[in-house]
């Protein structure tokens, strides 16, 4: 079975190589598509939405950093809730901050998990073969054409 893509919103270089880098070592076989900002996202996500129907290919899961450029992750975070069709789409927040207030905050405004970044590439390794196997082996999640 095709695993369906994950979108990633970071805006760090370094970030974005080493999770790719993680996915692909714990055995990730689809696609991994980056988007820089929250302001990117939602217009990829928008992209999708106005695509023909039957084209239609929704990310199985949004991994998505806090503090980014242009608009934050709590900001983009929001406006995924609140849409109709996008909501369906599981967002995982992942950022250096551990407070409890923000976990609290994200959790209140739709998070569907919420994970500090690891420190070391190895505790990264750990934390997306979780994902992997969680997210894409033993939950179900929303066909990637979801209406």
């Amino acid at each position: 079975m095709k695993q369906p893509p994950i979108l990633i919103a970071e805006d760090d270089a370094d970030d974005r190589f080493l999770l790719q880098s993680a996915f692909e070592e714990q055995g990730y076989k689809g696609e991994i598509q980056f988007v820089n900002n929250g302001v990117e996202l939602l217009d990829h996500l928008s992209a999708i939405l106005d695509g023909k129907e039957e084209d239609r290919r929704f990310p199985g899961l949004i991994l998505l950093d806090l503090n980014m450029p242009k608009k934050d992750g709590r900001e983009a975070l929001q406006e995924i809730k609140q849409h109709e069709v996008l909501r369906k789409i599981p967002v995982i927040v992942f950022t250096t901050a551990s407070n409890g207030r923000e976990v609290d905050r994200c959790y209140s405004i739709g998070a569907n998990s919420y994970l500090v970044k690891p420190v070391s590439f190895e505790g990264l390794l750990k934390v997306v073969g979780a994902l992997n196997d969680y997210w894409f082996r033993t939950v179900c999640i929303p066909d990637d054409r979801i209406d």
